[in-house]
């Protein structure tokens, strides 16, 4: 006798996800920050040239400081150079540096508040090592202390909740790994997805129709878990997509990465009915190596029984650049129709707000 409970969807706040729909939920106006992504890819390439760093070549590579949204830039960067970084570049969320930082090592500083403790230890630590600092935020402590040191200073504009300003620090990265001779330059590339982008916001927006393929899988995820699955150049898309859903939805979100998946997680979805509704999202790449694509399609319909709703999705676009961003709009999208869909707005952070003031208190 199967005792597994069955799997239903949570009723919706709204049995619509028009753009008028969208704004009596959305009070802060999230999705208008995700719908510029474009122009906001465009603006951080002339932000990069306002700070006028000039070439500094670093043989140890580049980390990038920073934490949740200011981190996943670095995390992105890396993604869309591939094959094509000519060094190390790592991403650290830690208070410290890796421990093979050196001064022939490249390090920035991200932090869209400029008051990020993680951040601000990094900074001060890579100034101790005697390492080529950079810095990328909108102003606060971490600002000042570059402008004392003399560390140049990428501008954002202010306004945002930090993870709406991706594509300002994915572009940051990447023009900083260009600069410490990491990767080649990829300006012309950038400005080209930034149209590409342009097209995929007229597909997936709130104006598309109620059918259109983000407001499919918001409807398919709402009431349920989601776990989000990439490979190589999808995987900290994957990431991306986690932590969205958890800032913008209010939702637990899980992600993992293929081929690894399959030694542990799968096994994991034969008792998934037994502990709650879990739903499943595979993000493909058009250029993924033939067995990880081979795996994510077995994957998926190995566990497509256990999970209330399954999506495999493919990257959108031909250069490196074009691809990542197209998934990063999707999933930007996804996650804020999926907290109109709970009646929530998708701008406070309550309990990461609540956690910092702990922290302050002592």
């Amino acid at each position: 006798m199967d005792e597994r409970r069955p799997v239903t969807a949570a009723p919706a706040a709204t049995e619509t996800l028009s753009r008028e729909a969208i704004a009596r939920i959305d009070l802060s106006g999230q999705l208008d920050d995700v719908l510029a992504l474009p122009e906001h890819l465009r603006d951080a390439l002339w932000r990069v040239e306002s700070a006028i760093m000039g070439e500094s070549d670093t043989p140890a590579g580049l980390v990038v400081a920073g934490m949740g949204g200011s981190a996943i830039g670095g995390a992105l960067a890396r993604a869309a150079l591939g094959d094509h970084a000519s060094r190390p570049i790592f991403v650290t969320r830690a208070y410290g540096l890796p421990p093979w930082t050196t001064p022939e090592t490249t390090v920035l500083c991200a932090s869209y508040s400029g008051n990020t403790e993680e951040t601000l230890a990094c900074y001060e630590s890579a100034g101790a090592l005697g390492a080529k600092r950079v810095v990328v935020t909108t102003g606060g402590r971490l600002a000042s202390m570059a402008r004392e040191d003399n560390v140049p200073v990428i501008p954002l504009p202010g306004g945002f909740q930090p993870r709406a300003a991706v594509a300002y620090m994915t572009v940051a990265a990447l023009e900083v790994a260009a600069l410490c001779g990491a990767g080649p330059r990829l300006t012309s590339e950038i400005d080209v997805a930034a149209s590409h982008t342009e097209q995929l916001v007229a597909e997936w927006g709130p104006d598309a129709p109620e059918d259109s393929l983000a407001k499919q899988i918001a409807r398919g995820l709402s009431g349920s878990a989601a776990v989000i699955a990439g490979a190589g150049l999808t995987a900290p898309i994957a990431y991306r997509w986690k932590t969205q859903i958890n800032e913008n939805a209010k939702l637990p979100a899980f992600f993992h990465e293929l081929p690894e998946l399959d030694h542990n997680e799968l096994e994991g979805w034969d008792g998934a009915q037994g502990v709650g509704r879990f739903s499943a999202v595979f993000l493909d790449d058009s250029d993924a190596h033939p067995r990880v694509k081979e795996r994510m399609e077995l994957t998926e319909r190995l566990i497509a029984g256990n999970a209330m709703s399954c999506f495999r999705l493919e990257t959108r676009g031909q250069t490196t650049i074009e691809r990542v961003i197209s998934l990063v709009l999707l999933g930007d999208l996804v996650s804020i129709y999926m907290a109109v869909l709970r009646g929530v707005d998708p701008g406070p952070v309550a309990l990461i707000e609540q956690l910092k003031a702990d922290l302050a208190a002592g």
